[in-house]
């Protein structure tokens, strides 16, 4: 688990509660009912109603994900790859075939599967090309229903502020109480300003990033195993892939720790 949007809004939300603080205010003069409920559920039902409601379930069942989502290890892959490519210049492609049922990685084992079947190598890649494109699509379901929402939500809380100055301005004969009622009509404003940018716009955000890792995933995956067709030496396959990542993903995890080296030190060992 990545815990970078968990952390990240316990800070934003702590801030705000630190200044209301540190200002004198009181917490509990922001966390009032009725702007909370129209700014949110007027936001999620906005953002329902630009898109389809299977567009909606889409990005309710990504929402985990912004919070618990992980991605195996560039590295970790490389040296898989790297690991399949002397299985097959040693057993055959056919050989194959037991690696894919042995792997949990669907997309890396259907592309093992139809290696070992023989497909070729054009339709192998425009297969797995639509493949990406496919899981990029859906992804952007997700994402983009959040940053929709984002660009809602300080519209929605504005709204909320003008109802409740209407409200104010039927009152002008109860002065005593018309400081108390306009603070309480900008709490609206404040929530939808809070929403977008302490929850929704940093949702989406996550939810993007976490797609394009997932797919630059695939995307060494599928480079890889078309290199397993095409008969490449596993070193230079190694290389291959290592410059297709950038370099802070690859130094995650320190040479040698829990022996994720192990193949690659034997290939040089042998060079």
């Amino acid at each position: 688990m990545d815990p970078a949007t968990l952390i990240g809004l316990v800070l934003a939300f702590g801030a705000m509660f630190t200044m209301l603080i540190m200002e004198g205010a009181s917490i509990t003069s922001i966390l009032l009912p009725a702007p909370m409920i129209l700014v949110f559920f007027g936001t999620i039902a906005v953002g329902v109603a630009s898109g389809t409601i299977k567009d909606a379930l889409v990005a309710v069942k990504a929402l985990p994900k912004a919070f618990k989502g992980k991605i195996e290890s560039p590295k970790a892959l490389i040296d898989r790859l790297v690991s399949l490519a002397e299985v097959a210049r040693k057993d055959g492609l056919l050989a194959m075939e037991h690696e894919a049922a042995e792997t949990k990685d669907p997309f890396l084992a259907r592309a093992l599967q139809n290696l070992a079947d023989g497909m070729d190598g054009e339709d192998l890649r425009l297969q797995l090309e639509d493949d990406i494109a496919t899981k990029e699509n859906t992804d952007a379901i997700g994402h983009k229903f959040f940053s929709t929402m984002g660009g809602f939500a300080p519209t929605v809380g504005i709204i909320g502020t003008v109802v409740s100055l209407t409200h104010v301005l039927e009152n002008l004969s109860k002065p005593d109480e018309l400081g108390h009622m306009i603070a309480a009509a900008f709490v609206a404003t404040l929530w939808g300003l809070v929403s977008a940018n302490f929850m929704w716009l940093p949702i989406g955000a996550r939810l993007k990033r976490l797609s394009e890792l997932e797919t630059g995933r695939m995307e060494l995956v599928m480079e890889g195993v078309l290199s397993i067709q095409a008969g490449s030496q596993p070193m230079l396959l190694a290389e291959r892939l290592r410059a297709m990542v950038p370099p802070h993903e690859l130094a995650e995890e320190k040479k040698g720790k829990g022996g994720d080296d192990a193949p690659l030190d034997g290939l040089q060992e042998a060079a």
